[in-house]
């Protein structure tokens, strides 16, 4: 049985580095563009490290920051200063 973890974007500026951030840290992820919102989904585990949206964005970034662009999420959140993890345990 799949345990897909999900979280959709609205497809914005953010969303879009947000998506590379993602990308980039969850190769296995599938990202699915649809009208006027960005979805990602992965097997158990989704990351996104502060770290690499810093890097994207060349600015500081604050993880709450992308809970604006957010429209929906599936899994259960764990999230500090430097991570925000979608994950089923």
């Amino acid at each position: 049985m799949s345990q897909l973890v999900f979280i959709a974007f609205q497809d914005n500026d953010n969303a879009r580095y947000l998506v590379e951030a993602i990308a980039e840290d969850n190769p296995e992820a599938e990202v699915q563009h649809q009208p006027a919102m960005i979805r990602i989904q992965a097997e158990k585990r989704l990351v996104i490290n502060r770290e690499t949206m810093e890097e994207k964005l060349g600015r500081d970034w604050d993880v709450q920051e992308m809970l604006i662009d957010v429209i929906s999420i599936g899994g259960n959140v764990d999230e500090d200063d430097d991570h925000f993890i979608l994950q089923w345990t």
